[in-house]
């Protein structure tokens, strides 16, 4: 692995390279792309794809890619141009990418921006808003687990997050009116250490899942668009964004192994069926 830096007016970009660049066998490199997750999230799937070359980056002012444009709110359109430029940078596109929650609203927007750039795009659980029928019932779910972040801290907000997430169906009057979640039934603190500047549960990344996928744009595009959903994921928040987006472009969602995060090992959090989940994403992309 060789650890690279993209310089741009408004970030300095992080990424790795795990692998030949050119790629050895003529396969495009695959692009593995969360958010607000890092490189370091994707450790364990890209170590079931040592016969490519595998690039993982740093969106800006997360991890090792500092920030020059003086703002902390993430957007899925400036991200997107980000990885336009990471490719230019890269010169083997089209690429293949992988993108998972977050970062597959970033693949999604940067094949409306820029088809061209990617052959395959892999959007696993993405969590669009806007595609929901109970869109803005969703968005006072989001806002409610701001809400206890902002008045009680990291654990009270994370376990809001976590309630607002696996909660199954479309938020109703029941959702709104069951009592905040107590930390400890996640094992987690109540403590707040009085931080309020984390990108999942502040609003510096609301423009995530506020993103309305440009379904025009992504049918018109020359790249294949596979929409994946968790098997674990039936009924819960991402699982309804993944079978809704996937039915708005004409397609049905590919079922993937374990969670949301089923491509995780055990060193980070809530391990998945990596193993497995490897499989299935290489049986989608084999199938370009």
């Amino acid at each position: 692995m060789t650890t690279h830096t993209l310089t741009t007016a408004e970030a300095d970009l992080a990424y790795d390279v795990i692998g030949p660049l050119p790629t050895a066998d003529g396969r495009p490199p695959l692009l593995m792309i969360g958010q607000p997750m890092t490189a370091a999230g994707f450790t364990t799937l890209a170590s079931h794809f040592r016969d490519r070359t595998v690039v993982t980056y740093d969106p800006r002012g997360l991890g090792r890619s500092v920030r020059k444009d003086g703002r902390s709110d993430h957007r899925p359109e400036v991200q997107a141009e980000d990885l336009h430029l990471l490719v230019q940078e890269l010169g083997a596109g089209p690429v293949d990418v992988f993108g998972s929650s977050g970062g597959a609203v970033v693949g999604l927007a940067l094949v409306a921006a820029h088809p061209a750039d990617v052959r395959t795009l892999v959007a696993h659980e993405p969590p669009s808003i806007p595609v929901l029928p109970d869109a803005e019932a969703a968005e006072r779910a989001r806002g409610g687990v701001t809400e206890i972040y902002n008045a009680k801290g990291a654990g009270s907000g994370m376990a809001a997050f976590i309630a607002m997430t696996s909660w199954q169906g479309e938020y109703t009057p029941e959702y709104f009116a069951a009592p905040a979640p107590d930390p400890a039934m996640f094992g987690m603190p109540s403590e707040d250490d009085g931080s309020r500047d984390d990108p999942l549960l502040s609003d510096v990344s609301w423009a995530v899942s506020s993103y309305r996928p440009d379904v025009e744009a992504l049918t018109a595009a020359p790249t294949r668009v596979v929409v994946g959903v968790g098997e674990e994921s039936a009924g819960v928040f991402t699982g309804r964004t993944s079978v809704a987006l996937a039915a708005q472009l004409g397609l049905e969602a590919t079922v993937f192994p374990s969670h949301h995060g089923g491509f995780l090992g055990g060193e980070h959090g809530y391990a998945g069926k990596p193993a497995e989940f490897a499989a299935t994403l290489r049986e989608v992309l084999d199938a370009t």
